[in-house]
């Protein structure tokens, strides 16, 4: 007989769910519903979200014309499920995201819908960028994140994922980030060295992967110079440039695409997270028409193209694309969010708090993840959810919703900040 837990009892999820879950821990609450920016348990207590389910969910939750749209595709008995089958949904989509985002940029690209996670979509460029150019080796960045699964974990950097693997990952070459030795060391010189030298142990790869700004790996944004000294060095070796926009897309850091500001042209986007609008699974692979040297079926997947995510998509789109309304808003609240951390961080000098990245994907660097930690939890206890990220999950990460109102921005960076001075002032205690 089913016996129904207490509100907020982790019960059931600690005796049924597998020990792989993390975010639970994290924050050991039942979330029962959402709006917005607003979270809300099975007590009724409210947590503002600076989390946005990863990154998933850049309009808030549950955007009232993103679930009107569903509900109303439902009711007209809309396809749920075509596998990669030609659909009114799917076609609507494409013809708007070209029309909204590709040609205003003067972007042309072929559209690929892989599985519905972003993993899946880093595995379809990494297969089709070694089937273009007949090489085999990739090469990714320190601190990079592209996912867990065996070909998109070969190019994460983080020793705990890859750990997991059971095996080594291969087909990789990790070369520094940008920063990595330091603001005043171009690691594009030293790229450009090994790819030169014959005798450098490095092979000519097919393809360079990296995100704009790093999420996973601590909010590690890359300069205008830095990305357009790699675009040059794939373009003189004849080596794919994949951008991995699955975090710090769909307007992250102001623009749709993060590339933008650095005037790049990809040969590969992968997009995913945000990309349905409403949490939905889609995941999209972009590809200059001229690699699309697929053969049929030869990346597949049951889940190809969710018609039900194409619809919330299209709705997104049509929402907040079609101006300048958000970007100029990101812009805008990306400013209010940066200047209060340095403020944060500036009245706690004694443990070096730092902050990084652009428009609004941005991290506090506490320094150590036993500080972070401490933060994150007390923000938690008081009605923030956010995360950390990083080597030593030492940066608190924040992603608001991007269409956050001010009275919940404020709130949330008031828990944040009073965090902050609670845990500093903790930590010189333990210090004592």
């Amino acid at each position: 007989m089913l016996k129904e837990s207490g509100s907020n009892s982790l019960f059931t999820f600690e005796n049924l769910e597998s020990n792989v879950r993390s975010y639970a821990r994290t924050f050991p609450v039942v979330f029962r519903k959402a709006v917005g920016a607003i979270l809300e348990d099975e007590n009724g207590f409210e947590f503002v979200d600076f989390l946005s389910g990863a990154g998933v969910l850049n309009y808030g939750h549950n955007d009232p014309d993103f679930i009107n749209d569903a509900m109303q595709y439902f009711k007209k008995n809309g396809i749920i499920h075509g596998l990669d089958m030609a659909t009114s949904a799917k076609r609507e989509f494409m013809e708007y995201f070209d029309a909204i985002i590709l040609r205003p940029r003067g972007l042309t690209f072929k559209f690929q819908f892989p599985g519905p996670t972003g993993a899946n979509a880093v595995e379809a460029a990494l297969k089709l960028a070694r089937k273009v150019t007949g090489r085999h080796s990739i090469i990714s960045f320190t601190n990079g994140f592209h996912g867990v699964s065996l070909g998109a974990l070969a190019v994460t950097g983080n020793r705990y994922y890859r750990d997991a693997a059971g095996l080594p990952p291969v087909g990789a070459v990790f070369m520094p980030y940008d920063g990595y030795w330091g603001v005043d060391n171009d690691t594009t010189q030293y790229l450009e060295r090994m790819l030169a030298d014959a005798s450098s142990g490095v092979d000519l790869p097919a393809a360079i992967i990296l995100e704009t700004v790093q999420g996973e790996g601590g909010i590690n944004a890359a300069s205008k110079r830095w990305l357009q000294s790699i675009q040059q060095l794939c373009r003189k070796n004849g080596i794919l440039l994949i951008v991995d926009d699955i975090q710090a897309g769909c307007g992250r850091t102001g623009s749709f695409f993060s590339f933008e500001f650095a005037d790049l042209s990809p040969d590969i986007i992968v997009l995913s997270k945000s990309l349905s609008g409403s949490g939905l699974p889609l995941s999209l692979l972009l590809l200059k028409p001229e690699l699309d040297v697929w053969r049929p079926g030869e990346h597949n997947g049951t889940f190809r193209g969710n018609n039900l995510a194409l619809v919330t998509g299209t709705a997104a789109l049509q929402k907040y694309w079609t101006n300048e309304k958000l970007s100029e808003s990101v812009t805008k609240t990306g400013r209010i969010l940066s200047e209060r951390l340095r403020q944060v961080a500036q009245s706690s000098p004694d443990h070096g708090l730092s902050v990084r990245g652009r428009g609004m994907m941005l991290g506090l660097d506490c320094g150590t993840g036993k500080l972070a930690g401490r933060i994150v939890r007390k923000a938690f206890e008081d009605g923030l959810v956010v995360e950390r990220c990083g080597a030593e999950d030492q940066v608190i990460k924040l992603l608001p919703p991007l269409t956050i109102d001010g009275q919940a921005l404020q709130r949330g960076l008031d828990i944040l900040d009073n965090s902050v001075h609670a845990s500093a002032e903790s930590d010189r205690g333990y210090d004592a």
